[in-house]
């Protein structure tokens, strides 16, 4: 076995094993399919020149020679194929079909001495003789070539900025032809000179990197790929080029020293060589990533640093902004984000976002596909590839799943799971850099967003325990006005009664007084007492009603309830709600029929409720009154009913200044208001209002709202029977 036809068959391996590799992983792309045709074409080609140097005579050695070009013609035609497909660049079926067929004519010239005229005969065993035809192939494989390296020049430069991966892929293009370009230097062997041809070695760094290109969508830093590309062909020459120096400038002292066993001693070098080499490449690797990746090693510390000190955050704003802030200025990305889960309303709401000039998408529902695939898949997504698959499957979910990220503008998307417990999401931008997202990127982003995830569960925690506090400080101020309430009710009603007796006391007195002597004017005063006294007896009983209402709240009773209709209910709210605000100002409309159905329940407790409602929607019309000063606006409250199976719902609606977004979820929560002035509302009225609709009557109460537009009460109490 001629040692020199070892390291050629060892190429021809690799690249058969790379073309497998490739076809198999996608057996219907094309980029996949002509890569590993060239990679084929380049295994034919090596496997011919190996058996070429290790031929005994000229005839056998011309007939692997040839054989060896059959698979050379084809390589600069499937790479060219390759480059179209891998860049996207559209060229008409009839054009590619011409290139085809324009190899057909070397391919018959390679059976006649116009091709190849016969063998040399050179230390490292036969190489063929060239005819005036070669020529020509030579210029045809260099203007594939060249135009192959322009093509892809020209897909990087409009690629940058744009996709990062894409303009990577075009990058490692590039360096596989400017490797491929030296093994030049295999042609000058044709016309007798003794160099020793080492194209095999630039040949199987070309494929290496163009299979890198189709395979490794997170590819790594092109500077990376330059250095180990360089380790390794010099690991690959000192392997294999000791070896031969040894055979060719030692080998008459060896043939004098172990006969016609010479070549074990290069042959065992080698062997060593071969096995010391792996780890000599190893070492110089992470010598040279070392001093490469710098940059990129120190942001990943610092990011592993900041991961372990999120937990001892409580304040959820905070956190999230120290987290986004670390991403965006230490790795320099253009943009950052983080969704978090609202169990309330089943979505992925925005938190918050660095780059104000950006239109972020406010929320995304549980059920988004982009929320499905992260569920399913549990690992980071890159919009380069999922844009590649949706290109190139036409795949309705990549498709979906593009659309969505474009929308978040996002370059990668960080799931952030608590064991099984999806809790959010982190979107980030491009590198401002251009760079891409390498591999050890995003292990280090998903270490952070774990940390990030318990960090956030724990402010949460602590967030709910604080409002929780809250609720409880509030429970036992309810409690305290719960015990109070027996003793108060009692000295109300104690002044009630004395207030009864002085007004029944005193309209006695009048009934029985002679006011037949006094003047008109004098009767007239008298009468208008009279009646100011009757209408304090009367409100005296009323009061009664309410200080029972009260006690209502606090423990269990009779609930008293009667049919009452709704003009009953909205006479006597009017008539205690003039008293506290202007109803000259405002419009109250009543959009019902007369006779619509009576509702079960107690009229007083429903007098109070909507006393709540008018009173809460005239304070809202003097705020935007105020507060927008809108030309002819004038205040309107609108009560309507209709029937809706065993119920009857009420709207009631004004149009307020409206509640504001971050206001209404606490709007029935105790001791909170919306009023401008504290000293205007006690934050008690819709608190009770809803107790008295959802606990006593046993009925329903909703609201809409809409700021600076105004609120809309939607009521459902059962009917009476």
């Amino acid at each position: 076995m001629n040692i020199y036809a070892i390291p050629p068959l060892i190429s021809a391996i690799l690249l058969l094993v790379f073309g497998l590799f490739v076809l198999f992983k996608n057996t219907k792309l094309k980029i996949n399919i002509t890569c590993a045709l060239s990679c084929f074409s380049a295994c034919v080609w090596l496997i011919g020149y190996s058996l070429m140097y290790n031929s005994k005579d000229e005839k056998t050695a011309l007939f692997w020679a040839r054989f060896g070009y059959n698979g050379v013609i084809f390589i600069p035609i499937f790479a060219y194929h390759f480059v179209l497909s891998l860049f996207g660049i559209k060229r008409r079926t009839t054009t590619i079909i011409l290139v085809y067929l324009m190899v057909i004519p070397f391919l018959i010239a390679n059976q006649t001495n116009y091709f190849l005229l016969g063998m040399y005969v050179y230390f490292w065993g036969y190489y063929p003789k060239v005819g005036f035809i070669y020529i020509y192939f030579v210029l045809f494989f260099a203007i594939i070539f060249l135009r192959c390296t322009a093509l892809s020049y020209i897909s990087m430069k409009e690629k940058k900025g744009k996709s990062p991966l894409q303009y990577n892929q075009a990058k490692y293009v590039l360096l596989a032809f400017a490797i491929a370009s030296t093994s030049v230097i295999d042609y000058v062997q044709n016309y007798g000179i003794e160099i020793y041809p080492w194209g095999y070695i630039s040949a199987t760094g070309w494929f290496i990197l163009m299979v890198i290109a189709v395979t490794k969508h997170r590819l790594m830093d092109i500077s990376v790929a330059i250095t180990r590309t360089g380790i390794f062909i010099a690991v690959y020459t000192l392997v294999l080029g000791l070896p031969f120096a040894v055979a060719f400038w030692l080998k008459s002292w060896l043939i004098e020293l172990s006969g016609p066993s010479w070549w074990m001693l290069p042959l065992g070098l080698m062997a060593v060589l071969a096995t010391v080499g792996p780890f000599i490449y190893i070492y110089i690797d992470r010598r040279a990533e070392a001093r490469l990746l710098k940059e990129q090693r120190r942001y990943q510390e610092i990011l592993k640093q900041a991961s372990l000190g999120m937990t001892r955050i409580r304040n959820l704003r905070k956190l999230l902004d120290l987290i986004t802030h670390i991403v965006t200025k230490t790795v320099k990305i253009s943009y950052a984000a983080i969704y978090l889960y609202n169990s309330e309303t089943d979505e992925y709401v925005l938190q918050i976002s660095r780059d104000k000039g950006r239109m972020s998408v406010p929320k995304l529902a549980s059920n988004n596909p982009l929320i499905s695939w992260i569920v399913n898949r549990r690992e980071p997504i890159l919009y380069e590839e999922v844009k590649r698959q949706a290109q190139e499957y036409f795949d309705a979910d990549y498709q979906l799943l593009e659309e969505n990220m474009r929308l978040l503008t996002a370059s990668v998307i960080i799931p952030s799971f608590v064991e099984n417990n999806f809790i959010g999401f982190i979107v980030l931008g491009d590198k401002l850099s251009g760079q891409i997202y390498t591999p050890e990127d995003l292990s280090i982003f998903q270490v952070l967003a774990s940390q990030a995830a318990l960090a956030i569960e724990n402010a949460q925690f602590y967030e709910e325990a604080k409002e929780m506090q809250e609720q409880i400080g509030q429970a036992e101020k309810m409690a305290t006005i719960g015990t109070m309430a027996d003793g108060l009710s009692h000295q109300i009603n104690n002044r009630f009664y004395a207030l009864s007796l002085i007004a029944g006391d005193t309209i006695d007195t009048i009934k029985m007084a002679d006011t037949s002597k006094c003047t008109p004017e004098v009767r007239e005063m008298i009468n208008d007492i009279n009646h100011a006294l009757q209408r304090i007896q009367t409100n005296v009983i009323q009061g009664g009603e309410v200080v029972k209402g009260i006690l209502k709240y606090t423990r269990k009773g009779e609930e008293g309830l009667t049919a009452v209709s709704l003009d009953e209910i909205l006479d006597g709210t009017l008539e205690m709600v003039q008293y506290k605000i202007k109803l000259s100002e405002i419009d109250i409309i009543r959009d019902y029929p007369k006779d619509i159905t009576k509702i079960n329940g107690n009229l007083i407790q429903l007098q109070e409720a909507f006393f709540n409602f008018i009173d809460n929607a005239y304070d809202a019309i003097v705020e935007r009154r105020t507060l927008l000063k809108e030309e002819g606006y004038r205040g309107r409250i609108t009560v309507s009913a209709h029937p809706k199976d065993t119920a009857l719902e009420i709207v009631v609606e004004d149009n307020g200044i409206g509640i504001q977004d971050d206001q209404a979820k606490k709007i029935f929560t105790p001791f909170f208001t919306t009023k401008t002035s504290s000293r205007k509302g006690t934050g008690l009225g819709l608190y009770v209002l809803k107790r008295i609709i959802t606990d006593t009557h046993k009925g329903k109460i909703a609201f809409e709202s809409g700021y600076k537009v105004g609120t809309r009460f939607i009521l459902e109490l059962p009917v009476a029977k």
